[in-house]
């Protein structure tokens, strides 16, 4: 080996989404299966369609999920995190817009010791009213903290004003909106939603089929009935609006530029996501090297398709020293100006192109991610190949395309703006 001379550079090629393997447990739940891994280990993950759409009132569907570790069925708080701990497990309960979601990472070999408490929770949990009292307190000092950042609230006033104050992807929690909270109205949500008929089990790693026979031992005899969650989106009567919100205090502002966009399943989310990435969607993106490189404004700025199982938004997001947030507004504007009015060129094509192919295939490293990325289709409604026409699209898209769209969804009259400083 050559140590003075650099191995070759080749371009990525033929990236395919593993299909999962689907089972069906006794109880009619849906289980992909991702069989990958080398290692003794695995990851598993049960999604409800208990989010925020399903809810009855707010802030219900995470405090729900924040609270089924504290104790169910024969066990206390305290010996599920003992039991997960002496087994060399984990357990996580991530909540997103559209979904409550448990996560456990376990040894293959002890995941019968840790399934009972993982069942428990499904079937009785506790919900003890003093852990909901003590979740309250958490939050609200949580919330204090972040209606004291710019970005915290640039982020939450922007998709407030995107979706409207009572649409599911858009209202804002409060003091008051925690005082509201009470037990029964996480028991109902509980009761309503949590159930065999409105979750699928994501499993990935080295699974074999004592693992599968395991899961339907289990979890395959939970047997709380109910029916899918459905959900109408209502509609939204929004208007593109311009808002300062004065921070005396502070010696930075935050920016948040941005629009309604649509859900994965558009026809255009692929090209978006490209255009996103050649604006601000990585290190040598249009607005890092302008707004960060040359004119020293900001340490990150950046410009993210935020999207949903039902919907989704753009927005470009930044902090900057107050006395440049004129002038940086003024910088995203003229780069949104140059994407619609001059075709990129092939240096830049080539290096976007080569930047998201690289980030695809680092989804597709080891079966974690590669579950990671079935679940996403799964719980967003999308169908398996489209990860394959996501690539397609990294790889063809032309200049002229990509400009298309930028005309076509980057129309300043039709941009939100906010800032907070």
């Amino acid at each position: 080996m050559n140590r003075k001379q650099a191995p070759p550079i080749h371009a990525v090629t033929d990236l395919r989404l593993p299909r999962p393997v689907i089972h069906t447990l006794d109880n009619g739940v849906t289980v992909y299966t991702t069989s990958m891994g080398t290692q003794d280990v695995v990851r598993l993950e049960i999604v409800f369609h208990a989010g925020r759409p399903q809810e009855h009132k707010p802030l219900v569907s995470r405090t729900t999920l924040g609270l089924l570790r504290e104790g169910a069925g024969p066990y206390s708080a305290a010996e599920i995190a003992e039991i997960l701990d002496y087994y060399g497990s984990s357990l996580s309960t991530p909540f997103n817009m559209d979904s409550a979601n448990l996560v456990l990472y376990a040894l293959s070999h002890q995941l019968d010791k840790v399934l009972p408490p993982l069942v428990a929770m499904l079937e009785t949990p506790a919900f003890p009213a003093e852990e909901l009292d003590a979740f309250i307190q958490r939050n609200l000092k949580l919330l204090a903290e972040d209606l004291s950042k710019p970005d915290v609230v640039a982020y939450r006033q922007i998709t407030e004003l995107i979706f409207g104050p009572s649409h599911p992807y858009g209202y804002n929690s409060w003091p008051e909106t925690y005082a509201q909270l009470h037990r029964d109205d996480l028991v109902h949500h509980f009761n309503t939603l949590y159930t065999c008929d409105n979750c699928e089990i994501f499993i990935s790693g080295k699974i074999t089929p004592e693992i599968i026979a395991l899961l339907n031992r289990t979890i395959g005899a939970w047997n709380r009935k109910g029916k899918v969650a459905s959900y109408l989106p209502p509609p939204i009567h929004t208007y593109p609006e311009k808002q300062w919100l004065t921070k005396p205090s502070g010696v930075q502002s935050a920016i948040r530029i941005g629009r309604r966009l649509f859900d994965r399943r558009h026809p255009d989310y692929c090209g978006m996501f490209v255009l996103s990435t050649m604006l601000g969607g990585y290190f040598g993106s249009r607005l890092m090297a302008n707004i960060r490189e040359e004119k020293g404004y900001t340490y990150n700025i950046y410009s993210t398709l935020d999207t949903m199982r039902y919907d989704g938004c753009f927005y470009i997001g930044t902090e900057v020293g107050n006395e440049f947030v004129k002038d940086t507004v003024q910088q995203i504007y003229k780069e949104i100006e140059l994407l619609r009015t001059q075709p990129a060129d092939a240096e830049e094509m080539d290096m976007v192109r080569s930047y998201l192919m690289g980030s695809l295939l680092t989804m597709l490293d080891g079966p974690f991610n590669v579950g990671e990325v079935v679940r996403t289709m799964v719980a967003e409604d999308a169908p398996f190949h489209f990860f394959e026409e996501l690539v397609a699209t990294v790889e063809t898209i032309s200049a002229q395309q990509l400009q298309e769209l930028a005309n076509r969804y980057l129309q300043p009259d039709d941009l939100w703006e906010v800032i907070v400083g």
